[in-house]
């Protein structure tokens, strides 16, 4: 078992963009990949089990990797806490009419 910890760098914490890009990254590889979090364990290839996480920015979680390519799997979803795209929090600008 590979475990790796990360710290939630989203302003919105980790809410439903970034949920799904660590869904889709954990369905590229055949490891069971789990995150935990204050005693509650979520699927990494479940959006609703990532969301019910409730994780804020700053939340510490802790990614376990279990299978036949578990350091991959570990490093991709370790990367994925590591870039700012998932953030939605910048400002929106509309334009009047």
């Amino acid at each position: 078992m590979k475990r790796v910890r990360v710290v939630v760098p989203w302003q919105k914490g980790l809410h439903i963009r970034p949920a799904a890009r660590l869904v889709r990254i954990a369905q590229r590889f055949r490891s069971t990949i789990s995150v935990a979090c204050g005693g509650k364990i979520a699927d990494l290839r479940s959006v609703l089990s990532i969301l019910t996480l409730c994780a804020t920015m700053g939340t510490a979680l802790d990614v376990r990797a279990n299978g036949e390519d578990e350091s991959d799997a570990a490093a991709a979803v370790e990367a994925a806490f590591s870039t700012d795209d998932g953030d939605d929090s910048a400002p929106h600008v509309t334009r009047g009419v």
